[in-house]
């Protein structure tokens, strides 16, 4: 069964927005109760993304699979393509525009709700070698687990185990784990506890893409034929032989 294109578009757009508006509003929310206290803080606004991808990759999964970030996409368009599964070429550029729209409007929803001015580019400066290396390790680890999952049938528990690897590479990263271009972009837009500098973020996402490279050559390695399963990432859409393409 395949699912239209617009409506895995809007589930993108809205699973990356909602995602950004909780990494982002816990933030917020942690500096409030708990100010003066850098580590609480983290512990507070990461569990709070914890919850709400695992919750979000359930609520979107059927429809888009629950990428949420372009370099699961680009992943997925890369290793299906030879087995003619996963994203098309054409999905790959709507999904990742869908994502960067939903990471920018996220971050105008979490100020917004907070009554702070809806854009409001963040001063947090996070150009430093040793970051990008924990974004290398951070998006590296992503697309290993995601596609370890599909490849041995066990997407479905994607929601639990994705939240869990964020959850704990927010602390054994340097970078508290980013991973993800969209939702680097879109912090961009608010100067709270999770905000990241419009000039820090180009370093970010080439990390980031550097990390996809790593990953997949990882996956090469270890599952060759992973790209058959690219149709299960992050969450099978409909039944196991929905597929993305349209």
């Amino acid at each position: 069964m395949t699912i239209a294109l617009r409506r895995r578009l809007l589930a993108e757009f809205t699973g990356t927005a909602l995602l950004v508006t909780a990494v982002v509003g816990s933030g917020i929310m942690a500096t409030t109760l708990s100010p003066g206290d850098v580590g609480l803080q983290l512990l507070e606004n990461s569990i709070a993304t914890v919850f709400a991808l695992g919750t979000l990759i359930l609520i979107f999964g059927p429809v888009s699979g629950a990428h949420f970030n372009p370099v699961v996409s680009a992943a997925d368009w890369f290793l299906g393509r030879r087995a003619g599964t996963g994203l098309t070429a054409r999905d790959l550029a709507g999904y990742t525009v869908a994502q960067v729209l939903g990471g920018i409007a996220g971050s105008v929803l979490a100020n917004l709700m907070f009554d702070l001015a809806a854009v409001d580019f963040s001063g947090k400066d996070r150009t430093a070698a040793n970051l990008w290396l924990g974004e290398v390790v951070a998006t590296a680890g992503l697309i290993l687990l995601i596609f370890a999952l599909a490849r041995s049938g066990r997407a479905p528990v994607a929601p639990a185990a994705v939240g869990a690897y964020i959850g704990a590479a927010y602390w054994f990263t340097s970078s508290t784990s980013f991973a993800n271009p969209a939702v680097t972009i879109g912090r961009a837009f608010t100067d709270t506890f999770a905000g990241i500098a419009p000039t820090s973020v180009p370093g970010f996402v080439l990390a980031q893409l550097v990390g996809l490279a790593v990953g997949i050559g990882l996956l090469a390695a270890l599952y060759p034929d992973a790209g058959a399963a690219a149709d299960q990432v992050v969450v099978p859409t409909d039944d196991a032989t929905a597929s993305h393409r349209s």
